[in-house]
């Protein structure tokens, strides 16, 4: 049981969880920490917070855990905010995308007695705001925590417990390695997808507009591309060496299928094209028969 949870930014990730750990009787009080009144009232009426505030100061003075639920970029000037006003033995926690950056900005504002745990969970819609939250968001998902030579035992087993209690199975790995992943399954798609809507955008003119010809295709292929610029700014950024090497890997393969149309090698092309088929046909046979272990 948690007796009083903070989160700041209530949106869908730490609305969500506010939402599950309620449904599972983990908490008593939930406190809505964000800048936009209209979405905390919002979250107060749906019943994710039991109370909400602009103030992060006042918010986290009297918090068991804290939740950072905000874009990668805002670390830093938040964790320098709350540091000073936290009781000692507090949990601060998060549920950003990139883990070696959540670590040295922990490390560089909390004091040794609050206890820092990163953690991500595997998990999210294109959808924002506290609208978008539902209790079942985390079911059946990974959450992957980064524990590292300074992480707390106890905290590490109470934000563990946390998301275990909403429904993740959570796993450890180091943060390094946890980056390295998320830039090629998490990061990479997220760039290509507005990469590509982007490239057909700029192919309207004043005769034609591309969009009007798109169908399931490339809704399904663009849907993260409506995810929040603002958060996937933060996360290339703060995850740009591993990014950057995965950008590199896809413009290989791109280019290599390239050539393979410019010498019109339909051989090479179906190779491309069937290796890519079987890997993802495996990919979502294996989630299909882990869900069955499961139920």
């Amino acid at each position: 049981m948690i007796s009083r949870l903070v989160i700041i930014g209530v949106g869908l990730i730490g609305g969500s969880l506010a939402l599950g750990l309620k449904a599972q009787g983990r908490v008593t009080t939930v406190v809505g920490v964000g800048r936009h009144e209209e979405n905390l009232k919002l979250a107060k009426s749906l019943g994710i917070v039991d109370i909400w505030t602009t103030n992060m100061v006042e918010a986290v003075q009297d918090a068991d855990v804290v939740v950072l639920a905000v874009p990668m970029g805002a670390y830093g000037s938040v964790f320098a905010e709350v540091a000073p006003h936290l009781k000692a033995g507090a949990i601060v926690t998060d549920a950003g995308s990139t883990k070696q950056h959540a670590l040295n900005e922990a490390a560089k504002h909390l004091p040794e007695n609050v206890f820092f745990v990163a953690a991500h969970p595997i998990a999210g819609t294109e959808q924002s705001g506290a609208s978008a939250a539902f209790a079942e968001l985390y079911m059946n998902h990974l959450c992957i925590v980064t524990p590292n030579a300074n992480t707390n035992e106890t905290a590490l087993g109470v934000v563990k417990d946390m998301w275990q209690s909403v429904g993740s199975e959570v796993i450890e790995m180091p943060a390094e390695e946890h980056d390295v992943l998320l830039a090629s399954v998490s990061h990479l798609p997220h760039v290509a997808a507005f990469s590509l809507v982007n490239a057909v955008e700029k192919q309207k003119n004043d005769f034609y507009d591309p969009f009007a010809f798109a169908a399931g295709g490339f809704r399904d292929f663009t849907r993260i591309a409506s995810s929040s610029p603002a958060m996937w700014r933060d996360v290339a950024l703060s995850n740009k060496s591993a990014l950057i090497e995965q950008i590199d890997g896809l413009q290989h393969e791109l280019s290599a299928m390239k050539e393979a149309l410019v010498e019109e090698d339909g051989a090479l092309l179906l190779d491309m094209f069937a290796s890519a088929k079987q890997a993802r046909d495996e990919w979502l046979e294996s989630k299909v028969q882990k869900l069955g272990e499961k139920s």
